[in-house]
């Protein structure tokens, strides 16, 4: 991360991002005060795996997503559908899919022909009973049967071949068509692999006796978590749908046309939904950022790994990524940077600072500060209409570097930046000890909750109701029930 930082660029992709506010850990089930366990149906076990873990591309997959999460009752649980739908497949020889929980919150899923099928734990936290995990799953193996991979890999070739031959035809202009016209054909492939991945896994769950419409539901819940993603981060609604080059197609299509497959089933209501069960199986599992690679709570990012934290100016949102902590305040136009680079041994931080990673430095205002016993060095840049703030600051081996970004560098912006990096400091041996995530609780709705109630009882730091209501699959309208099991996020 010693490339330079360009600050423009930054800031619009800042204020651009659909970021997925969350963080980790484990839970119990509770009924007014009591646990309580929701019974998980018998079924049959799931047979024993060929050891395909074992191989170079599932560890190199399982490193991509943040390592193996260890939920032996969610695995358990998602094995025994796997079963069912081994079962009901259009292809009974196919192997005997397993699944691997991945430790990230990005909503994600996929399958390898070798028999392992991956889901992240934060698919697990939107999807609501056992339906939607089983429509997931049946959609991911379908690429598989479908040979899905081995087709669109030669499409890309023929697509290479194509394109390569265009770029000899004399008209420039006859070449960009050829081009175009191929792109678009492989973009309208791949869109159509979906549906027709979607399709597979809604006549699959079916036969394995699961509710057909699980399907467009969580296709629904999927794009509901992008808008109030959007909403929280001040990302344009028309920016959120898919262009004509996509290699997906948009959600409302997916939903009307998976619903639209369900209906040729059967009227909503048939199969099962197995909501208590699919609850009692993800009790506890850890929910949003792996707290060991840094966690957020309310204004604060602490990372016990390298034992820092820092709290950013109020009415600031912050979002963890393995590329850098981001914040926004939208209200005021203003952003935030942080990320760390290995200290380049420079003669001094002034030095550093002045070596070109940063645009539009204003050499004149670098600074030197002490920051709670850390050397440090505060400058200014400007770059377009935005000024930013500039902090670096040394601890142990890395150099930490913090930018805000403001259209107006007010005295008083001015001053809450510098009031931010002033809370940088290192935690304790302890403190990176006691670190704890999040977590998925499931908790049973007593007479008199309501939404309100029960979403105020969640951590997430910005807009509980809504997060209450997307984690339950519950509309604006809709209330809860009595006696009913629902998620809230706890630590």
């Amino acid at each position: 991360m010693t490339a330079p930082v360009r600050l423009k660029s930054w800031v619009r992709a800042v204020f651009v991002a659909a970021c997925a506010l969350a963080v980790s850990a484990c839970a119990e089930l509770e009924r007014q005060g009591q646990v309580f366990t929701a019974p998980i149906p018998p079924t049959k076990p799931a047979p024993p795996r060929m050891d395909n873990r074992s191989s170079v591309q599932h560890k190199e997959l399982v490193a991509q997503f943040g390592g193996e999460y260890q939920a032996p009752a969610a695995e358990r649980y998602l094995n025994e559908i796997l079963v069912k739908l081994a079962g009901a497949s259009d292809t009974p020889g196919q192997p005997a899919y397993r699944v691997t929980i991945l430790n990230t919150p990005v909503v994600n899923a996929f399958a390898l022909p070798s028999g392992n099928l991956y889901v992240t734990r934060g698919l697990l936290a939107l999807a609501t009973d056992a339906s939607e995990a089983a429509a997931v799953m049946a959609h991911e193996i379908a690429h598989v049967t479908l040979r899905h991979s081995a087709l669109r890999a030669e499409r890309e070739r023929e697509a290479a071949l194509i394109s390569q031959a265009a770029t000899v035809i004399q008209n420039k202009q006859k070449g960009e068509e050829v081009r175009s016209s191929q792109r678009l054909s492989v973009a309208s492939f791949s869109r159509q692999q979906e549906l027709d991945a979607d399709a597979t896994g809604v006549r699959v769950i079916a036969r394995a006796g699961y509710d057909p419409y699980g399907a467009s539901r969580f296709l629904t819940a999927l794009g509901r978590s992008t808008e109030l993603r959007a909403a929280l981060y001040g990302k344009k609604k028309s920016s959120l749908d898919y262009d004509i080059m996509s290699t997906h197609p948009s959600t409302p299509d997916r939903v009307a046309k998976a619903i639209a497959a369900a209906r040729q089933i059967g009227a909503p209501g048939v199969g099962t939904r197995d909501r208590n069960g699919y609850l009692a199986a993800i009790n506890g599992v850890a929910f949003g950022d792996d707290p060991m690679e840094g966690y957020v709570r309310d204004r604060k990012f602490t990372h016990p790994r390298l034992r820092f934290t820092f709290t950013a100016p109020e009415g600031v949102l912050l979002e963890n990524s393995n590329e850098a902590v981001f914040g926004v305040r939208q209200a005021d136009n203003e952003a935030l940077r942080l990320d760390s680079v290995r200290d380049p041994h420079f003669e001094s931080l002034e030095t550093y600072v002045g070596s070109g990673w940063v645009d539009g430095l204003m050499q004149s205002s670098v600074k030197k500060i002490d920051v709670n016993g850390l050397p440090a060095v505060t400058a200014i840049a400007r770059a377009g209409e935005w000024n930013f703030r500039l902090a670096v600051i040394q601890s142990g081996d890395f150099l930490y570097r913090l930018i805000f970004a403001a259209k107006a560098l007010t005295d008083g912006a001015d001053k809450s930046f510098m009031e931010s990096i002033m809370t940088f400091r290192r935690v304790t041996p302890e403190e990176a000890h006691e670190a704890h995530g999040l977590k998925i609780s499931v908790v049973a709705a007593a007479p008199g909750d309501s939404v309100e109630t029960l979403s105020s009882r969640m951590v997430t730091p910005n807009r509980p109701v809504e997060y209450f209501r997307l984690l339950n699959g519950l509309e604006d309208a809709d209330p809860v029930t009595p006696g009913e099991h629902y998620k809230i996020v706890t630590e």
